[in-house]
C-alpha cells in the first residue's frame, strides 16, 4: 500500500496539474489522442510549440491548447485562455474571442506577449473569422464578420484590420487600400477584404479582395499602402516561408472550396490532395507541408496536414482541434 501511494504521488508531480485524460478510438486518428488539462503552468510562445483551439467536448472546450511542434500526438496541454481564433509568431500572439451575449456581436481582440499575457486589447464589432501575426512579430491582423456568419452566407460583410505592436497604430479596416485591377484603380461599393498574410520583411502582404461576385489575390506594399490584383478565385491566402507561393482555398461551387497553391512567379496553380471542402486559412508547417482545420459537424473540427506539391494524401494531425498556429 505504501509503494502504491508513493507511485501515485510521483505520477501527480510528473504530470503537473493534469486532471483529464481522454483516448479516442476513431480509426483515422493518431494512435494517441490525449487531453491533459494543465493549470498553473504557462504555455509560452517559445518557437517549439504547435498551438490550437481545443474543441474536445467538455469544460475546456474553446481553450487554447498546445503540443510539441515535433510531436503533435503527445498529450495536449490546455491552458485557461479562451479564443475563437488564435495565431502567433516571434513572441507575439493574437486571440480573437466573441463577447458572449453581445448584440450586435462584438469581438475582444487580445494582443499577447511571449508568456501569453495581454499587452493590448481592442473591442471591435463583428465575430471572429481569421487571425495572423507577421513573421517578424510586429503586426497582428484579423478578419471579422460584421454581417452573416460564414463565407457561404449570402450578403456577408467583413472587416480586416491591422495593429502595429511596437507603435500602437491601429488600422480598423483596410477597405481604403488603393487597389489596381488590370492596371486601373478599382472602385466599388461592395469591396470586402479578408485573410491577410505578410511576408518576412513585414512590408509585402497579400489579402483577398471580393467584389461583384469575384475574388482576387491582392499583392500589396504596406509602407506605400497600395495593392495590385494578381490572380482570381483566391480566398484566405497564406504566404509560404520561402515567400514564393500562396496557399489558399479556391471556390469550386457555392459553399465548397478546395485547397490550392499558386506559384507567385509563374501563377501556376496546383490543387492539393485534400478533396473535401476546406473553409479555413491554411498554415504552412514548412515549405513542403500545409496545415488546416477541417470541420466535421457542428462545432467539431480536426487539424489535418497535406503536402504542398499536390501529391501524397491528407493526414489527420490533431483531432478535436481548430485554428492551428506555430509559436
Amino acid at each position: 500500500m505504501k509503494k502504491l501511494l508513493i507511485g501515485v504521488v510521483g505520477f501527480a508531480v510528473f504530470a503537473g496539474a493534469a486532471v483529464a485524460y481522454v483516448v479516442s478510438a476513431r480509426g483515422d486518428e493518431p494512435a494517441v489522442n490525449a487531453v491533459a488539462v494543465v493549470t498553473g503552468q504557462p504555455l509560452p510562445l517559445d518557437g517549439h510549440t504547435l498551438f490550437f483551439r481545443n474543441v474536445a467536448q467538455g469544460p475546456d472546450f474553446g481553450k487554447l491548447a498546445a503540443v510539441p511542434r515535433t510531436a503533435p500526438t503527445e498529450p495536449r496541454k490546455v491552458g485557461d485562455l479562451r479564443c475563437d481564433r488564435f495565431a502567433a509568431a516571434r513572441g507575439t500572439g493574437i486571440c480573437l474571442r466573441v463577447r458572449q451575449g453581445s448584440l450586435p456581436p462584438v469581438t475582444d481582440l487580445l494582443v499577447l506577449g511571449a508568456d501569453l499575457s495581454v499587452r493590448h486589447q481592442e473591442t471591435l464589432p463583428g465575430t471572429p473569422s481569421r487571425a495572423r501575426v507577421s513573421p517578424d512579430g510586429r503586426l497582428v491582423y484579423w478578419t471579422l464578420f460584421v454581417t452573416g456568419d460564414s463565407y457561404s452566407a449570402t450578403g456577408f460583410s467583413t472587416r480586416s484590420g491591422l495593429y502595429e505592436v511596437q507603435t500602437g497604430r491601429l488600422v480598423k479596416t483596410i477597405e481604403e487600400l488603393p487597389v489596381f485591377v488590370g492596371g486601373r484603380r478599382y472602385f466599388a461599393s461592395d469591396v470586402n477584404y479578408w485573410g491577410i498574410t505578410f511576408g518576412a520583411d513585414g512590408n509585402r502582404f497579400y489579402a483577398t479582395l471580393s467584389s461583384k461576385g469575384k475574388t482576387y489575390l491582392v499583392e500589396a506594399d504596406y509602407r506605400k499602402y497600395r495593392g495590385d490584383a494578381i490572380l482570381e478565385n483566391v480566398e484566405c491566402p497564406s504566404l509560404s516561408p520561402d515567400g514564393k507561393r500562396i496557399a489558399y482555398k479556391q471556390k469550386v461551387s457555392d459553399g465548397v472550396w478546395r485547397l490550392a497553391v499558386a506559384d507567385l512567379a509563374t501563377k501556376r496553380v496546383t490543387r492539393l490532395a485534400e478533396t473535401r471542402s476546406v473553409d479555413d486559412q491554411p498554415l504552412w508547417r514548412d515549405d513542403a507541408t500545409i496545415l488546416y482545420g477541417l470541420r466535421r459537424d457542428g462545432d467539431a473540427s480536426d487539424v489535418w496536414s497535406v503536402p504542398a506539391n499536390g501529391g501524397g494524401t491528407p493526414v489527420l494531425l490533431i483531432p478535436d482541434a481548430s485554428s492551428p498556429a506555430y509559436g
